[in-house]
């Protein structure tokens, strides 16, 4: 048997109408992961819904009504192999009532592709996605810039965005030399998964061929045990099914694993029996892995989406605070003590409350510029520290960071992120 190729979670993301979902749908089809007849399909609703040419969308758009409004809500999950890899794809959303799932979702990636209209560069959503894969651990990037051919295929358009961009991934600390840059035109075709003829002076290479450039990260497998729950459901015959990915350690069938903070917010235990993925049956679960598994002793209204499974010899931990440096991203005002916003931990979300700001830094180098400023304000960097108003699992940077970020959300905006680097742990 052929080894299984090493497995990726690959997220697109980038400001809505960019083109990213025609990008994924093109990348399957050209690349012989969808069918002639399904694309055919497709393509028939896209001009019976008056939307020609949103075929290559309508891909990763399951839900009907994403269809009939024409933007992408939900994380969509697809298989997708290449020569070297199998990747999961999340698309994720453009749409700013959508950043949420885009921040769940770059919580899971690997690795992006942010995708860059040509014709119009640098947007709102662009400047916020880069800034959130940086803080919430997404390491690798391959710019595209998409729809070249409204630009007519012209080199100093695509050199300008890239500039644009360049200056925006330096700023929040990424190393422009390690990332590539691709014209593409996804609904032509142009760069995709074959190479280009409008675009002579590009000798970079396919997305396709890019994607396969991606280094595996090394999986967390000798930190403990954590895996957020997704969702939970029943299922006939099985019984209860929490689906989560797992973030750190292995889950294995025969293991004794406990959920918290769980409906009483003591944790509820019991052992693995099964675990699937892409409805196969595995004996173990590692890091990256999206599972549905089924755990004896634990019923579906003692957990929920939020809860944090690990062994029951290295529970999850459950802060009663925390410490965080977090980055003031786009508040309307000023960030005080007594500031209670939402957090987005993982799959969890829960109001904090902003007890006191320690310190302020300086962005770049990280030195304390103010002890104990009254307020804090749009890029800012700050020690804070914070008060779940409900129990909440989170973990310290230096000993799991997987499960340290989180993204701070007020009215429908993302108005900081940030990671927790101390806590004060609950007793269960």
């Amino acid at each position: 048997m052929a080894k299984e190729k090493e497995h990726m979670n690959l997220v697109f993301i980038g400001h809505v109408d960019h083109g990213k979902s025609t990008s994924v749908g093109r990348l399957l089809f050209d690349s012989g992961n969808i069918d002639e007849q399904t694309m055919r399909k497709l393509k028939e609703k896209a001009i019976e819904l008056g939307k020609s040419g949103f075929e290559f969308a309508f891909v990763m758009d399951n839900l009907k009504e994403e269809r009939e409004r024409g933007v992408t809500i939900d994380l969509a999950h697809k298989r997708f192999d290449t020569d070297k890899y199998y990747f999961t794809i999340i698309d994720a959303p453009g749409h700013r009532d959508f950043i949420k799932n885009m921040i769940t979702g770059a919580s899971q990636a690997d690795a992006g592709v942010v995708v860059v209209a040509a014709s119009d560069g640098v947007m709102a959503q662009t400047k916020e996605h880069i800034f959130l894969s940086k803080t919430l651990g997404v390491n690798q990037l391959i710019i595209a810039v998409n729809k070249m051919d409204m630009v007519d295929y012209d080199e100093a358009k695509f050199n300008k965005v890239k500039e644009e961009v360049s200056v925006l991934l330096k700023s929040v600390g990424y190393n422009v030399d390690e990332i590539a840059f691709i014209p593409m035109a996804s609904l032509k075709g142009d760069n995709v998964a074959k190479e280009s003829e409008n675009m002579p002076w590009y000798k970079g290479g396919t997305l396709l061929k890019l994607i396969d450039d991606f280094k595996v990260p090394e999986k967390p497998t000798t930190l403990p045990l954590r895996l957020a729950i997704q969702d939970v459901y029943n299922i006939t015959g099985i019984g209860v099914v929490p689906v989560g990915r797992v973030e750190t350690g292995i889950m294995k069938i025969g293991d004794n694993v406990t959920f918290v903070p769980g409906r009483e917010g003591k944790g509820v235990s019991g052992e693995v029996k099964s675990v699937e993925m892409h409805h196969e049956q595995l004996q173990k679960a590692e890091p990256g892995d999206n599972v549905g598994f089924n755990v004896r002793g634990v019923g579906k209204k003692d957990i929920a989406r939020g809860d944090v499974l690990g062994h029951s010899d290295n529970i999850p931990t459950v802060a009663t605070e925390f410490t965080a440096q977090i980055v003031v991203l786009n508040h309307p005002s000023v960030i005080t003590a007594g500031y209670t916003p939402v957090f987005h931990i993982h799959t969890a979300q829960v109001a904090c409350q902003v007890l006191g700001i320690e310190k302020k830094l300086n962005p770049a180098t990280g030195e304390v510029l103010e002890e104990n400023p009254d307020f804090i304000k749009n890029g800012d960097v700050a020690i804070c520290k914070l008060r779940p108003v409900q129990p909440l699992v989170i973990e310290k940077q230096s000993e799991i960071p997987q499960m340290s970020r989180f993204a701070i959300r007020d009215s429908g905006t993302t108005v900081a992120a940030g990671m927790c680097i101390d806590l004060v742990k609950k007793e269960l």
